[in-house]
């Protein structure tokens, strides 16, 4: 992606932003998770808001320990600073009124059904997903019976990719 202009990002976010918004799993959805995109991923930022003006309750990730991270209501941008890794989370004080909505979510997230949009280097025809190597989405997405979806720019989507047993897989990818 580092020979790409932001304006090429742009442009090749735009088709996968459009089928996630138009996705009827999305569309259904009262609880969406979703990430702040780095420049390297599709383009999330635009997707946050225009979900969140459509009434969507959206979660983001925030990282708290080298292994894990939790899950927050997101309230607007002035409500995320560069965390850990200098992607954007919610700001979340030490005595925080607003605690995690859940550090896992094995339980039911209140306000379902619920979406999660993930994240990856690069995902393959199966639903494997290859992320940056720490295992964050595959601890925080173990046993939740949620959909997921991978998203990726179409040159990330590979036949197969390696993968283990511990990997999530997702239900679907939208590259395009």
């Amino acid at each position: 992606m580092r020979g790409y202009s932001p304006r090429q990002r742009e442009e090749l976010s735009f088709p996968v932003v459009w089928r996630i918004l138009t996705h009827p799993r999305v569309i259904s959805a009262d609880t969406i998770i979703l990430f702040h995109s780095l420049p390297d991923e599709v383009n999330t930022h635009s997707l946050i808001s225009t979900l969140r003006s459509r009434g969507k309750r959206i979660l983001l990730p925030k990282v708290i320990s080298p292994t894990e991270m939790t899950l927050h209501e997101y309230s607007g941008e002035e409500s995320l600073a560069p965390g850990k890794y200098g992607i954007m989370e919610p700001i979340t004080p030490e005595a925080s009124a607003q605690p995690p909505v859940h550090k896992s979510i094995n339980m039911d997230i209140t306000g379902s059904p619920t979406v999660a949009i993930v994240p990856g280097v690069a995902f393959d025809k199966h639903g494997n997903r290859l992320g940056r190597g720490k295992g964050y989405y595959d601890r925080l997405l173990v046993g939740a019976h949620i959909y997921k979806i991978g998203v990726c720019f179409p040159f990330q989507l590979l036949d197969n990719i390696p993968h283990d047993e511990h990997d999530i897989r997702m239900d679907e990818i939208i590259s395009q």
